[in-house]
């Protein structure tokens, strides 16, 4: 009788995702606390057929070379932590999850832009700590949304998710892309493409949805909050590395922009300590995906992906499409 696959399986998911992993595979989880080193990762993964890892896992070409895993499963939509060319060369498939965040990162994009908008960190450390007297007419005053514009650098489906939510709160919607959209999806969204540099001057919030790539790397820094507007709040729901995060901590410390909305840092899970003291910066720990509707779903796929790969079937979502046409 044929043995059943072996899966590593970095970080325990939600059950109800992985209730089909253990069907068909004997599954080692390594842990619900914390990531595996890799010096981990190099002692394990040679003794399973199949990975599925997170964001936080860093997945090298030693280590590929090293372990030769039938498939990577990559528990999120982006895969800037595999070495995908490593993995191409190596005739690894690489899948992701993409398709079930957006309305999830949408939504915490939001939250974190209401939030720093109307002071609602400030607000509620306020009444904790028994400051609060009674009503005031200029206590804790905040920015109204209604009238003003929202700038969306990276319009793909999360972008796009922002900007349906933007209407609802009578914002006007103008976008950045490397390539500008179909005119029929600009009129459904009520959007209006600009330049980056005009973007930055109009808008009253900026929101980053850009994937993080070599060019993406870094792209808002000293210049970029030196052309935006004094009164305007960065939001980034994207990834930590398209903002110089000590030049944002500069720009807020000396006023150049009114606030920030973070959920994603250079060097997760640290974050730079200034950051910590600023009273106009909402931070949170990589939440965009943290729903329990999404995160299921994402184990789905990954599982979903890893098992259609050990069959020998095409995956759903497949990262690297050259390493299908060697076979």
């Amino acid at each position: 009788m044929n043995r059943r696959p072996r899966v590593l399986v970095t970080r325990a998911l939600p059950e109800a995702g992985m209730k089909k992993l253990f069907e068909h595979c004997e599954v080692t989880v390594f842990s619900a606390e914390r990531q595996p080193t890799q010096e981990e990762l190099h002692r394990l993964l040679p003794e399973h057929d199949a990975l599925i890892c997170t964001l936080a896992d860093r997945i090298d070409r030693d280590l590929l070379a090293s372990a030769r895993p039938q498939v990577i499963s990559n528990y999120a939509v982006g895969f800037d932590n595999i070495d995908i060319a490593a993995a191409t060369e190596l005739n690894i498939p690489v899948t992701n999850t993409p398709g079930v965040l957006t309305n999830a990162t949408a939504e915490i994009a939001w939250a974190l832009l209401m939030a720093v908008s109307r002071r609602i960190v400030e607000a509620d450390r306020f009444v904790r700590e028994g400051r609060w007297q009674g009503w005031e007419p200029q206590m804790l005053l905040g920015t109204e949304l209604a009238g003003k514009t929202i700038g969306i650098v990276g319009c793909g489906r999360i972008g796009l998710a922002v900007a349906k939510r933007a209407r609802a709160f009578e914002l006007n919607v103008c976008y950045h892309n490397r390539r500008q959209l179909d005119q029929a999806i600009e009129r459904e969204h009520g959007l209006t493409y600009v330049e980056l540099e005009r973007l930055l001057a109009t808008s009253d919030f900026v929101s980053l949805h850009m994937p993080y790539t070599p060019e993406s790397h870094h792209m808002f820094g000293r210049a970029e909050f030196r052309k935006m507007k004094r009164t305007a709040y960065l939001i980034n729901t994207a990834r930590g590395s398209v903002v110089q995060e000590s030049e944002l901590v500069e720009a807020l410390q000396h006023g150049e922009i009114a606030g920030a909305g973070l959920d994603v840092f250079e060097q997760e899970p640290i974050v730079h300590p200034d950051l910590l003291a600023l009273p106009n910066v909402v931070l949170a720990p990589h939440l965009g995906s943290a729903t329990l509707e999404t995160r299921t779903k994402m184990a789905e796929i990954a599982v979903e992906n890893a098992l259609l790969v050990l069959r020998g079937e095409h995956p759903l979502s497949l990262v690297n499409h050259q390493v299908w046409t060697k076979r």
